[in-house]
């Protein structure tokens, strides 16, 4: 039965059947045809891991493992088979008990929130989400990588969208740097990201991103924390539902540091639909998923794949899950046919148990099961009756859930989404200041060109005020030139005039005989009646003086 070192699985032939602690890092494979008890059976194991003080992690597809929250009743319809099944296999220790649970859900309405940024799940599975070509990864790439150098932090969809943007925007310059940066490229990109919301991204994507820390606890009882995430309606998007459990196991792996092999495990993740990560995955996928699956034993994580055919499970994969758990099969098809001829090969023989015979014989709840030994070798296969679990078989109800999700650890922490400046931010400011520092260039050339044509206006102006100016001033002259010249000429006419010659003449015959007589008379005046030198000396002062008056008529 579960011990310290061991939880109880089931029963083969009065034998329990257990999963070793110390080797339950090494992962696992429940497979199984619809309607076989794989639920059950996950049920079980989990409820062993949690009382063991191993946290877990577990897709809740149907809804019904939200029961592992409520003990189950000895009124449930079930419960005279669990009973049956208990006192069948020897196990006295049955009994109904909760387990403590976490309630997550995608779009925050089953559960808390789970949120990542976009540059935290990266190029790669980003690319395998939106269903991108090898052109178009290498694009988003090259967005991702310039992000980084110019210290764009790309949280959320609108942040890669306007870094795509950005990308188109300085394609020449980029293809010289990083290779070609087509505009057809950025703009298949953008659709996929538009489809991307239409299912449901935009709740994925933003902060704050989730912290693995939470998923790793215990509660106050030492019992392991199971974290459900509800995937109902996340399984209407396959590949965000595959690529979301690739990024946590990617990000857990990050995230926990080097242990070895731990005596037990620091985490156990369940995986159901697991063939919906590998379907039309590309190589470059499937190497990370066999890297991750391959690596993270090492962290003290197990990680538990759940699938109806064992042949979903690529090779390189299937090779590293030591413990297995196969319920019946149905083969009917060739395909299902070659599924039980190759589960049959994967399982340690046991000359008792004819493996590709039983397959198709198993019962509900009851399944071909090895387990690796406390030495890590594979345990022989037996034909095992699965334990009854102590929980609800069931799902919870939706106010059961609301109080759950109300009351438990996680609080309201990841309730409110958080929109801090990000390359969505950055880029709008940088393309508001360029816009307005080329409307100011543009403003000054405007200006420039204004003042430059007022200046040649105005020069303009002022030649041809100058040009009127000169014309009016050589119209002046040419005015007082013909003026001067008229009176030239009129001078001229009225001195050869005979009439003015004569008058002139007379003129000067009068003032010479009227200056002869003052003068005389003055000098009679002043010397007297006696002539002498001084008389004739004043006359002709006089006369001379008279006749320049009379010249000047």
């Amino acid at each position: 039965m579960t011990t310290e070192t061991s939880i109880f699985i089931g029963a083969a032939s009065g034998k329990p059947v257990e999963l070793v602690l110390r080797r339950a890092n090494r992962h696992g494979l429940i497979a199984g045809a619809t309607g076989t008890g794989k639920t059950v059976t996950i049920q079980g194991m989990i409820e062993g891991l949690s009382a063991a003080g191993v946290p877990c992690f577990v897709a809740d597809v149907k809804g019904d493992l939200s029961g592992l929250a409520m003990a189950g009743l000895p009124t449930g319809k079930l419960h005279d088979s669990f009973a049956a099944r208990a006192a069948e296999i020897g196990y006295a220790a049955w009994a109904y008990g909760d387990t403590p649970v976490q309630f997550w859900d995608l779009y925050g309405a089953q559960g808390h929130p789970i949120r990542t940024t976009v540059s935290e799940m990266g190029p790669l599975l980003l690319s395998r989400l939106l269903d991108l070509n090898e052109v178009q990864e290498g694009v988003l790439t090259i967005a991702f990588t310039l992000a980084d150098r110019e210290g764009l932090l790309i949280l959320d969809l609108d942040d890669l969208q306007s870094m795509l943007l950005h990308c188109a925007q300085r394609a020449d310059e980029l293809t010289a740097s990083y290779g070609n940066v087509s505009r057809q490229s950025v703009g298949a990109i953008q659709r996929a990201l538009l489809q991307l919301r239409a299912q449901g991204g935009d709740y994925f994507f933003g902060e704050p991103a989730l912290s693995m820390h939470d998923f790793i606890t215990v509660d106050d009882r030492g019992r392991g924390i199971v974290n459900v995430l509800a995937a109902d309606r996340l399984m209407a998007s396959p590949k965000l539902y595959a690529t979301f459990l690739l990024w946590l196991l990617s990000a857990l792996f990050e995230s926990l540091p080097e242990i070895g092999d731990p005596d037990k495990p620091v985490l156990a993740f369940f995986f159901d639909e697991a063939h919906l990560l590998f379907d039309d995955a590309p190589e470059a996928l499937l190497d990370k998923i066999e890297q991750v699956v391959r690596l993270i034993r090492s962290k003290g994580i197990g990680v538990y794949f759940i699938t109806q055919n064992p042949i979903d499970v690529p090779d390189p994969v299937a090779g590293q899950l030591g413990n297995r758990v196969q319920h019946a099969l149905r083969a009917f098809t060739p395909r299902d046919q070659a599924a039980v001829k190759s589960a049959a090969t994967t399982f340690r023989a046991n000359p008792g148990v004819d493996v590709e015979t039983a397959i198709t014989e198993l019962k509900v709840g009851e399944a071909l099961v090895s387990m690796l030994q406390e030495d890590g070798s594979p345990a022989p296969v037996e034909r095992a009756l699965i334990k009854p679990p102590g929980s609800r078989v069931g799902p919870v109800t939706p106010v059961e859930r609301g109080v759950l999700v109300q009351t438990d650890a996680i609080g309201s922490k990841y309730d409110t989404l958080i929109d801090r400046e990000s390359a969505e931010e950055l880029l709008a400011a940088k393309s508001a200041e360029a816009a307005a520092a080329a409307a100011e260039a543009a403003a000054v050339r405007e200006a420039e060109k204004a003042g430059a044509a007022r200046a040649k206006e105005d020069a303009r102006l002022a030649k041809e005020a100058e040009r009127q100016r000169l014309a009016e001033q050589r119209h002046a002259d040419r005015e007082a030139r013909l003026e001067r010249q008229a009176q030239r000429d009129a001078e001229r006419e009225a001195a050869n005039n005979p009439w003015n010659r004569a008058i002139t003449s007379a003129t000067r015959s009068a003032t010479s005989a009227a200056g002869r007589a003052v003068a005389g008379e003055v000098s009679k005046a002043v010397f007297g009646k006696k002539s002498g030198i001084g008389a004739s000396v004043l006359g002709g002062l006089v006369r001379g003086v008279l006749g320049g008056l009379f010249k000047g008529r």
